[in-house]
């Protein structure tokens, strides 16, 4: 079992920045691939970025590449997204989520994902 907290949404004008955090419990954090989806209102859920379990291999949206930065800390059973350059755009509910290391190679399906966090608000004014 993991349990996965999200921190660090809020209130930002267009072109700053932001840094989301997700806290893990279990023993098993680092043996997982996490990812970040987001969504928002009147949308399906996106894939934003993911990570695997040792922090060799990331992933991105391209609607991100370039502007946000997953990275993980297995010492500390933490992810992290550093956003950047946000626009009105990124507007949505941030969710952490983590899979095990038998869900396949597709990083961005949200059905590979066997835990999620209760997501954190970003909101980009203009």
């Amino acid at each position: 079992q993991v349990q996965l907290v999200e921190s660090g949404g809020g209130l930002v004008q267009a072109g700053g920045s932001l840094r989301l955090s997700c806290a893990a419990s279990g023993r098993t954090f680092s043996f997982h691939g996490m990812g970040w989806f987001r969504q928002a209102p009147g949308k399906e859920r996106e894939f934003v970025a993911a990570i695997n379990w040792n922090g060799g291999s990331t992933y991105y949206a391209d609607s991100v590449k370039g502007r946000f930065t997953i990275s993980r800390d297995n010492a500390k059973n933490t992810v992290y997204l550093q956003m950047s350059r946000l626009n009105p755009e990124d507007t949505a509910v941030y969710y952490c989520a983590a899979r095990s290391l038998y869900s396949g190679s597709d990083y961005s399906r949200a059905g590979s994902y066997d835990y999620w966090g209760q997501g954190t608000q970003v909101t980009v004014s203009s």
